[in-house]
C-alpha cells in the first residue's frame, strides 16, 4: 500500500514523543506547587518538593546498591509516606515494585520472593516477625531494608517488631542523592508493578502492570473520581492493593493530598475527614460499616461532601441511604487485580434520582459501563466470543480489552494466553448486560470469597483443611456478612470413624493459613456431590444462605 501524505517526513522523535509514565506527574507537581502539602502522615508533613526529592534520594540509593532496569524491589508496608515514595523512586530506576499483601503468612510470601527474584525487600517494622520468617523459607537473599514509622500509635495494641534489616530506612535514603537523574521509561511498555493474585487454583499469579497502563489510569482516576486541585484523599484502601488502584500516582495529576492511615479504625477516619478536610477515599463496603457503626462519641461532623469509591460486592440499600445522611456520596467500581483495579463505574444518571428506593437501589447494584481508559468491555460466550444481548437475563463472561489490562502473567505463559484468548482478557466474572448497556455480575466463577475487600481462594482453603487426618471431604463457600461483606464458612465430611471439633479444624487452618483466610465456621455435613464425584458448591451456598 502507497505511503500517504500523513505518513511522510512525520515520524516519531524526542521532540513529540515520549513514553507515557505516571513518573512526570509528581516531577511537575513538585516544580508547579512545590510548597502544597502533599502528604499528611500524623504530625508529619511533606510539601510536594520534599515528597519529590525523597523519592529521588530513593531512587538514588537503589542504583548505587546495584538496582536497574527488570530488578524486583519488594515492599511489604502500611500506608505510609515511605510505600509513597516506593510507587515513584523505585521504578526512577527502571526497577518494579513488587507490593506484598501485609496480611500474608510466610509460606506465601516466601513464594512470592522467590518467584519475583527479589533484589531488595523494605519491611516496616510492624511486620518484621512474619517477613523473617519468609525470608528463612525463602531461596532469595535480598538487601533487607527496616522502615521504623516515626508515627507508630503509642497506644498500639502491640509493639513493634525487631529491626532484621542491615539498614535503615532513612540511612538509606541519606545515602542518596536528591539531584539523582532520574531515568524515563526505555519504553511505555515496561514493566512498573508486580501484583499477585490471591491464587485460584494453587500458587498466585504475578500480574505485570506497564508504565503506560498506570498513566492512562492515573488519569481515569482523576476523572472518575472528581478529583480537583484542593481535593485531599484518605488512604483507607491498603496501597498494596493493586497499587492503591492507582492512587499513588493518581494525586499528582491535580497536586491533591495525601492522607495516610495505618489502620482503618472509625475514630481515626472520623478525625481524618474533620481536621483535614477530607473529600475522597476508597475501599470496601467493611470501611463504610465501620464509619456508620461507630460509637457517637467516634464521629465528627463536617460540612464537605465526602466522594466514597467503593468495589467489590454492592452494598445493602440501608447502607447507601445511611452514608448519605452522613455526608458521603457513594461510587460503585468493579474491576481486578489484572485491570489495575477498578475499570468499570457505575456512572449515575440524574433522571434516576426520580425513582423510588428500590428503582434507586437496583441501579446501584450494578457494577455499570467502562473506565474512560478503557476500549472495550463485554459480556460474551466464552466459547463462541459472541457477545450477549442486552436483555438483562442472559449470562456471560465478563471481558475487558484495552490499555488499562495487565501486561500478562509473570513467567506464566500458559496462563496468560488462557486469559488472553480471542483477543480479550477473560475475568472468570459472570453477568449480564442490562437494555442501557450497564453490566451486572451474576456470579464468580473461580469461587473467590470477597472479605474485607480481601480475596480469599476457596481452593486454597480447602487444601489446608484436607491437610486434616479425620477429613474426607469439604467445601468451602461464602457467607454473606454484615460488617465483612462475605466471610469463608466450611463444610466438612469426616472419615469413618474419626471425629473432629470445629474448634480443632480451625485451629488447624490457622496454622496453615493467614487469619483471615481461615473459616469462620465449621459444619459438619455429608457434602452434595454429584454422580462422577465433583463438589457441588452451588448447593453449599444454598445451605450456607440459610445458617
Amino acid at each position: 500500500m502507497a505511503e500517504n501524505m500523513y505518513e511522510r517526513d512525520l515520524d516519531k522523535n524526542s521532540a513529540n514523543y515520549q513514553p507515557l509514565t505516571p513518573l512526570v506527574f509528581l516531577e511537575r507537581a513538585a516544580k508547579v506547587f512545590p510548597e502544597r502539602v502533599a502528604v499528611v502522615h500524623g504530625r508529619q508533613r511533606l510539601s510536594y518538593a520534599a515528597f519529590w526529592e525523597r523519592s529521588l534520594k530513593l531512587a538514588s540509593a537503589l542504583e548505587r546498591h546495584g538496582i536497574g532496569k527488570g530488578d524486583t524491589v519488594t515492599v511489604m508496608l502500611s500506608n505510609t509516606p515511605a510505600m509513597l515514595e516506593a510507587h515513584h523512586g523505585v521504578p526512577m530506576v527502571k526497577a518494579v515494585l513488587h507490593s506484598l499483601n501485609t496480611r500474608l503468612d510466610a509460606a506465601i510470601i516466601a513464594f512470592q520472593l522467590d518467584h519475583a527474584e527479589s533484589k531488595v525487600v523494605i519491611v516496616d517494622r510492624e511486620f518484621s516477625g512474619v517477613m523473617q520468617e519468609a525470608l528463612a523459607l525463602a531461596s532469595v537473599s535480598p538487601l533487607v531494608i527496616d522502615y521504623d514509622d516515626p508515627e507508630f500509635p503509642e497506644d498500639a495494641p502491640y509493639g513493634q517488631g525487631d529491626r532484621i534489616g542491615s539498614i535503615d530506612y532513612e540511612a538509606f535514603l541519606a545515602s542518596g542523592r536528591a539531584d539523582f537523574a532520574w531515568s524515563m521509561p526505555d519504553d511505555e511498555w515496561d514493566a512498573i508493578a508486580l501484583n499477585y493474585t490471591s491464587g485460584t487454583t494453587g500458587n498466585p499469579k504475578g500480574v505485570v502492570y506497564h508504565h503506560r497502563g498506570a498513566a492512562l489510569m492515573a488519569y481515569a482516576n482523576t476523572v472518575h473520581a472528581g478529583l480537583g486541585r484542593g481535593s485531599v484523599y484518605l488512604w483507607t484502601l491498603p496501597m498494596f492493593h493493586c497499587n492503591g488502584w492507582c492512587f499513588p500516582w493518581t494525586l499528582a495529576v491535580t497536586g491533591s493530598t495525601h492522607v495516610c492511615l495505618r489502620w482503618v479504625r472509625a475514630k481515626a477516619m472520623y478525625d481524618a475527614i474533620a481536621d483535614h478536610g477530607v473529600t475522597h477515599l476508597c475501599g470496601a463496603p467493611i470501611v463504610m460499616s465501620a464509619l456508620l457503626n461507630a460509637p457517637d462519641g467516634e464521629k465528627r461532623d463536617f460540612p464537605q461532601t465526602v466522594t466514597f469509591n467503593t468495589a467489590a460486592a454492592p452494598p445493602p440499600e440501608s447502607i447507601l441511604s445511611g452514608m448519605a445522611d452522613a455526608g458521603f456520596a457513594v461510587t460503585h467500581l468493579y474491576g481486578l487485580t489484572e485491570t489495575y483495579g477498578p475499570a468499570v463505574v457505575n456512572e449515575w444518571k440524574g433522571e434516576w434520582d426520580a425513582l423510588d428506593s428500590a428503582g434507586q437501589a437496583m441501579r446501584k447494584a450494578r457494577q455499570g459501563v467502562r473506565y474512560a481508559a478503557l476500549e472495550g468491555l463485554a459480556v460474551m460466550d466464552p466459547q463462541t466470543m459472541a457477545e450477549t444481548p442486552r436483555d438483562g437475563e442472559t449470562i456471560g463472561e465478563v471481558m475487558f480489552r484495552g490499555n488499562i489490562v495487565m501486561k500478562g502473567y509473570l513467567k506464566n505463559k500458559a496462563a496468560s494466553e488462557e486469559a488472553f484468548a480471542g483477543g480479550w482478557f477473560h475475568s472468570g466474572d459472570l453477568g449480564v448486560v442490562h437494555p442501557d448497556g450497564y453490566i451486572q455480575l451474576k456470579d464468580r466463577s473461580k469461587d473467590i470469597i470477597i472479605s474485607g475487600g480481601e480475596n480469599i481462594s476457596s481452593i486454597e482453603v480447602e487444601d489446608a483443611l484436607y491437610k486434616h487426618p479425620a477429613i474426607a471431604a469439604c467445601g468451602v463457600v461464602a457467607k454473606t456478612h454484615e460488617k465483612w461483606g462475605e466471610t469463608p464458612v466450611a463444610f466438612v465430611e469426616l472419615k469413618p470413624g474419626r471425629t473432629a471439633t470445629e474448634s480443632e479444624i480451625l485451629n488447624h487452618c490457622r496454622a496453615l493459613l493467614a487469619h483471615f483466610k481461615c473459616p469462620k465456621s465449621v459444619i459438619f455435613s455429608e457434602i452434595p456431590k454429584t454422580s462422577t464425584g465433583k463438589i457441588q458448591k452451588f448447593r453449599l451456598r444454598e445451605m450456607a444462605a440459610r445458617l
